[in-house]
């Protein structure tokens, strides 16, 4: 059984995203080139769980992150249980497999005064491509999408009687985002400007200058580009998905309907906001109450 029936089987049958698809394909092939050099095995379906820790144990000597390597863990764990559904194997050697400790950072995101500000300050006027990156940003900030999702995104996703848009996230999972009426004025403004540019309006929402589909290195170039009056070293379209969620969760947002909105596929994945809240309420306690500094420094 090959690892091209097994990328084959999660293509058509778990419907994987192509970057995942690409990520498993890669992790599997580094693990076989580290079998066939360290015990000339020549197909992963012979290794055991001393040859995977092995491999584990030299992504880390040479300053591979403990989350890299449990994400390639946790695709030989799919793998290996591929096999034993097709019969291949009788167990799997990557389940007891204890995961790297990680350390989980804070999600960076950007002041709210600040991003607000910019907004604020950027008036629905200008060329095409200005108010087209003006638009790409609040759309970042106000739905959490994925940057992905915001190139796929087709004008007839947008529904704007009821003020939302349908979003097609990983697995081909659709959820509607809604949207504020100030999101729909500088749709409806932006489309004007696109008919006026191309003489009709285009598939997509997010068009080139040439009125072609957007690609994700045209709107990195937008967010970095547009935010670099913001503070912070790290301006990306992700950032903005961060933001949408800790200033969501920060002003009482129920932590479920971040989850819904962002399109995560469990609450684990959300509860990171978590931390960051409560960094906030520590801030806001220790500003507030008349108390608190003397619960600092002994």
């Amino acid at each position: 059984m090959t690892i091209n029936n097994f990328i084959n089987y999660i293509a058509n049958e778990k419907r994987y995203s192509p970057n995942t698809l690409l990520a498993y394909e890669k992790d599997l092939f580094l693990f076989n080139k580290y079998l066939n050099e360290e015990f000339e095995i020549d197909n992963p379906k012979y290794a055991n769980q001393e040859m995977i820790r092995s491999w584990m144990v030299s992504m880390i000597d040479i300053g591979i992150s403990s989350n890299s390597v449990n994400r390639k863990v946790s695709t030989l764990n799919s793998y290996y249980n591929y096999l034993l559904k097709m019969q291949v194997l009788s167990n799997n050697p990557a389940k007891n497999i204890v995961s790297v400790k990680t350390s989980k950072p804070l999600p960076v995101y950007f002041d709210k005064d600040q991003l607000n500000t910019y907004l604020d300050s950027v008036v629905d006027a200008g060329s095409f491509s200005e108010i087209r990156n003006r638009l790409v940003i609040d759309l970042l900030y106000s739905t959490g999408m994925r940057r992905s999702e915001l190139i796929a995104l087709k004008i007839i996703d947008i529904d704007m009687a009821n003020n939302s848009i349908k979003v097609l996230g990983k697995r081909n999972k659709q959820r509607i985002i809604p949207l504020s009426y100030i999101n729909i004025n500088s749709i409806i403004n932006y489309l004007g400007i696109m008919e006026e540019q191309f003489g009709q309006r285009c598939d997509y929402l997010i068009v080139t200058d040439k009125g072609a589909k957007s690609y994700p290195k045209l709107i990195y170039r937008i967010v970095n580009r547009g935010l670099a009056g913001i503070a912070g070293s790290v301006k990306s379209p992700h950032v903005l998905r961060h933001s949408f969620a800790t200033h969501m969760l920060n002003n009482g947002a129920d932590l479920n309907i971040i989850k819904e909105i962002l399109g995560h596929s469990n609450l684990t994945a959300t509860q990171i906001y978590t931390h960051s809240s409560i960094e906030q309420l520590k801030k806001v306690y220790t500003q507030a109450h008349p108390r608190a500094k003397l619960n600092i420094g002994g």
